[in-house]
């Protein structure tokens, strides 16, 4: 089975409105589906730019105000995926539960149904600056092109938690990044890559591009998409299907083969999920 993905490099600037932030949003969409992609991923954090709006003085949203925007949000989305035809990884919207706060990303299927995974893994600034929650349990995702997980960002760097996923039959991890600078970008990159080798995946990975001058802690970013691959010979020498230009307003689109995955597993130079040592190590299945 194949399937055509698309990763967007999303700019993020100052606007003034909600609508604003749907028309850019409905214009990846509108280019992916010109590509015939059948799933789209945005990046964590995206409805950061709506702080940017401001409030009544001029100052800024804060990311208390995020979850105000949660219900127009899902109803962007939702309309989105429905008409577009195409599933569709919304980025990472904040959501309040309770008096927690929590970076969840969101996936919009065509017929209307919506699912969630909060992420698990929370960086020291989203919990000292934005108290952040951590995500409490692992969830993968039936589609009519296979079985997929959504872990956001810091996420990619623990093994166990991506082989807990391909455990569980993900084929297609999906990452939304969100780096302000080298250092964050690279490890998230380079473990994306360690990932798909490790599992003998396929990693879909994007970042925000631009900047948002008056949002605290969204100042820089600094991002590229990549639809990653295990490194073997079916697959391009570097593990790379497509990748961006390096903080560019772009997206990237490729198509994933299912079968060089169980192929590979089977009969592959190297043979790492098949060998993993799950006499010595747990299997997290």
């Amino acid at each position: 089975m194949k399937l055509r993905v698309s990763a967007v490099q999303y700019d993020l600037h100052t606007i003034h409105s909600f609508e604003q932030f749907a028309k850019q949003c409905e214009h990846y969409v509108k280019t992916a589906q010109e590509y015939g992609s059948e799933f789209i991923l945005f990046p964590e954090f995206i409805t950061t730019q709506l702080m940017s709006i401001g409030d009544e003085h001029g100052q800024a949203l804060t990311i208390q105000d995020l979850p105000d925007f949660t219900d127009l949000y899902i109803e962007l989305f939702a309309s989105l995926a429905k008409t577009s035809g195409m599933h569709i990884i919304g980025g990472t919207h904040v959501i309040r539960k309770g008096e927690h706060l929590y970076n969840v990303a969101h996936l919009f299927f065509p017929d209307g149904r919506v699912e969630t995974q909060a992420k698990l893994h929370i960086t020291p600034t989203e919990v000292t600056e934005w108290n952040m929650n951590k995500g409490d349990g692992l969830q993968v995702f039936e589609t009519e092109k296979g079985i997929i997980a959504m872990l956001t960002c810091y996420d990619i760097e623990f093994p166990e938690i991506v082989r807990m996923a391909k455990a569980r039959g993900a084929d297609v991890i999906f990452c939304p990044s969100c780096t302000d600078d080298r250092h964050g970008f690279h490890r998230v990159r380079y473990t994306s890559h360690a990932r798909a080798i490790e599992n003998q995946i396929y990693i879909v990975l994007t970042g925000t591009v631009g900047s948002l001058p008056t949002v605290d802690f969204m100042r820089a970013n600094f991002g590229q998409a990549a639809i990653i691959t295990p490194n073997d010979i079916p697959f391009p020498p570097k593990g790379l299907l497509a990748e961006g230009e390096i903080n560019q307003d772009m997206i990237v689109t490729a198509d994933l083969d299912l079968a060089l995955l169980e192929e590979v597993r089977e009969r592959g130079s190297v043979t790492t999920w098949r060998d993993r040592r799950t006499d010595l190590y747990t299997d997290w299945s």
